[in-house]
């Protein structure tokens, strides 16, 4: 089924310098000289890989221009990758959109797995997404990554919705540039272009909310933020934290994504089936209605006690997960699979 590619999908960049000679690689399309099977990829490249592998198998190989890829599409085989063969597959390959959106892969979605990755997330972890952080940011609800609400034009005429769908679209589009890299330096698409101009506005606008929390910093009913916790790591001797202000771009820009454009597509979605489902919409209503009422919003208190939704929301996910395709890994070593040598 088309859900399970689209849910379970992981292309794993092997590394590129490999000899395929005498290695026994899981089957799959043969491709064109130089792009390999780049062409057989649409608008919907799930979709299509997942048409592929209903011929080829739930681990398929093809080349992706000069990439050797990996396209896992079944529950048992991405256990394999993601479980199993955790290690091997957790590098993350080098892509236009990281080096220009999220400072050369400062961020923790595209970091090289290593010291540095595993130190960012464990600051993240413990300084501020650890429950005594996440309880003494409560008072602040959405305005904890940053401080306060901003406003689209602190952004950019655009404003936030756009931008970040910006973002988000350039990052998940697949460029030439990362399968070819000498075609790729012409930016025939105009995609580098269009990054290197996102990347300036959030470096412009990250910028300025450091500026506004310098210039709060002495104050004494002030509540620390993320912003602020990040900042008091920089230059300290103390910490064993060793970041500078690109690295909190980027682990800042990940927050963001990942409250706003991700949180936003799950609800239009979900929103959108229950109104070609009525019956369903009725339900949810009835049991909104007998728990938490009509005289206040739903609490996050209220979430355990909500079951059907809990359920209407899993279901959605299911049909519309808001990353049809996971980031792609990068493996580090040679493997053996229960399908062959990966």
């Amino acid at each position: 089924m088309i859900w399970i590619a689209t849910l379970l999908v992981s292309l794993t960049c092997l590394i590129l310098c490999r000899c395929r000679k005498k290695k026994k690689l899981p089957p799959g399309p043969k491709g064109l000289p130089i792009l390999g099977s780049l062409h057989k990829l649409g608008e919907n490249p799930h979709r299509d890989l997942h048409q592929l592998s209903q011929k080829h198998g739930p681990i398929m190989y093809l080349r992706l221009g000069v990439v050797p890829t990996i396209v896992v599409s079944s529950p048992q085989a991405a256990e394999q990758f993601l479980k199993t063969h955790d290690l091997v597959f957790a590098n993350r390959p080098p892509l236009e959109a990281a080096k220009y959106i999220s400072w050369d892969q400062r961020n923790l979605s595209f970091a090289d797995y290593g010291p540095y990755w595993r130190n960012m997330r464990k600051m993240c972890t413990l300084e501020l997404l650890s429950h005594t952080k996440i309880d003494s940011f409560r008072s602040m609800s959405c305005r904890m990554v940053l401080g306060r609400k901003y406003m689209d034009k602190d952004l950019d005429d655009k404003g936030f919705k756009a931008v970040m769908k910006e973002a988000m679209h350039l990052a998940g589009t697949p460029n030439i540039g990362d399968y070819i890299p000498f075609v790729g330096a012409l930016d025939l698409h105009g995609l580098k272009r269009r990054m290197k101009v996102v990347g300036k506005i959030f470096d412009d606008f990250f910028e300025k909310v450091f500026y506004e929390h310098m210039q709060l910093e002495n104050k004494e009913d002030k509540i620390e933020d993320f912003v602020d916790v990040m900042l008091g790591f920089v230059g300290s001797k103390q910490s064993e934290y060793h970041i500078e202000r690109p690295n909190i771009k980027a682990i800042l820009l990940d927050m963001l994504a990942g409250s706003m454009e991700t949180s936003a597509a799950a609800i239009e979605w979900t929103i959108s089936e229950l109104m070609k489902h009525p019956r369903v919409m009725k339900k949810l209503q009835m049991e909104l209605g007998s728990v938490v009422g009509m005289k206040r919003k739903v609490d996050e208190s209220d979430l355990d006690k909500l079951e059907y939704l809990n359920m209407v929301t899993k279901e959605s996910l299911r049909l519309h997960p808001v990353a049809p395709l996971l980031v792609p890994h990068q493996s580090m070593e040679d493997c053996i699979s229960m399908h062959g040598q990966l």
